[in-house]
């Protein structure tokens, strides 16, 4: 009889650890926070403003990404960890693109400086969005039919080690492909990073960049066109029953590896947009820059709770709001955000392991 009451009192002892460290935690940041914004500002409201605006359009970058983390975690039951280096594939394809239309002179107009992307900035957009994304879903495509599909059976820790691999083969490959220097895009002029609408707040003028909002508003176009697919449309049924149960999907005549398949490629199309959406507003691109964004946005997946949409969705705009305004309420140099990002996820995993947006999880799914 005492070994059967063991495991009841070391569960009710970690509980009681759990709560003080959340208490804690929980004062140590209403602390912070009184310092910060009575005790003794040091941001005025202007700079407060500015990480906000920072946040949520790199928030909204996660968000997107993530997605794909919870879509091929809702059919396959495992962490695509290649998923930011299909980002990084996207992210190149637009680069090209721009660099093209660059090249190409736009004799409408006087000056010789203008060319085609300048002259017609929405359609070099939206080329650089469809070349950007349709060479991810494809690369997304051709990752699981190589590396995931004939792994299928295996057991679960057996996929998750090819994607590792996928990962490491892709960078090696963007490398040998791109070069190592950094590459600048090539934006037009419309989209000249650093330039925006100016908002006075505090007394001082706060940029809202160009950039920035067509991030934001394609990211909101794009999650919402997704969960509209995945809601309303035979395509997101099939998707939502396969995710439910393989083989009772496969007996009610849905192809199975199909859908499987169509998933990779729609994660794929919102990774390379993600890309492309990452270079037209920060600038650089190189073979590496997939990794970062692609575990930060695996973080928010966990953080929202992997496997549901609405989740990925407020983990990412979360975590993009936390990594922006969360060295300035700590009070620790903005070189550690990174380390604020995934300290976030070792809480989530320790004190709600099912998210925000949390899965009651069945025994098949676990």
């Amino acid at each position: 009889m005492p070994s059967a009451k063991a495991p009841a009192r070391r569960v009710s002892t970690y509980k009681i650890v759990q709560t003080v460290l959340g208490i804690l935690f929980a004062g140590y940041l209403l602390w912070r926070l009184y310092v910060v914004f009575i005790g003794n500002p040091a941001y005025g409201s202007d700079t407060w403003a500015r990480f906000i605006i920072s946040g949520v359009i790199l928030g909204s970058v996660y968000a997107l990404i993530a997605i794909g983390y919870t879509l091929v975690y809702g059919i396959l039951r495992m962490i695509n960890f290649a998923h930011g280096d299909i980002m990084m594939i996207g992210a190149f394809g637009g680069y090209f693109v721009f660099e093209a239309l660059k090249a190409i002179p736009a004799p409408t107009l006087t000056d010789p400086k203008f060319t085609f992307s300048d002259a017609h900035p929405i359609i070099a957009v939206l080329l650089a969005f469809i070349v950007g994304s349709s060479i991810a879903a494809l690369s997304g495509f051709f990752l699981e039919k190589i590396a995931y599909r004939p792994l299928r059976g295996a057991p679960r820790l057996v996929p998750l080690i090819s994607a590792i691999g996928a990962s490491i083969f892709l960078e090696n490959a963007g490398q040998l492909l791109f070069g190592t220097q950094r590459r600048d895009y090539a934006n037009p002029l419309i989209l000249t990073r650093g330039d925006g609408w100016n908002l006075p707040i505090g007394g001082a003028t706060v940029i809202l960049p160009y950039t920035g909002v067509l991030t934001l508003v394609v990211s909101i176009l794009l999650m919402v066109g997704l969960y509209l697919l995945v809601m309303r449309t035979r395509l997101g049924r099939s998707m939502r029953a396969v995710a439910e149960n393989k083989q009772v999907a496969a007996l009610m005549g849905i192809d199975v590896d199909g859908i499987i398949s169509r998933t990779f490629i729609i994660s794929g199309a919102l990774a390379g947009a993600a890309g492309v959406m990452w270079g037209i507003h920060l600038g650089l691109v190189y073979y590496y820059v997939g990794f970062l964004p692609g575990i930060k946005a695996f973080t928010a997946a966990v953080l929202g709770g992997i496997g549901s949409v609405p989740g990925a969705m407020l983990g990412g705009l979360f975590l993009g709001l936390v990594e922006s305004l969360g060295p300035a309420i700590l009070g620790i140099s903005f070189q550690l955000k990174d380390v604020i990002a995934f300290a976030i996820l070792v809480l989530v995993l320790i004190f709600r392991p099912t998210g925000i947006v949390g899965e009651v999880l069945t025994e098949e799914k676990v």
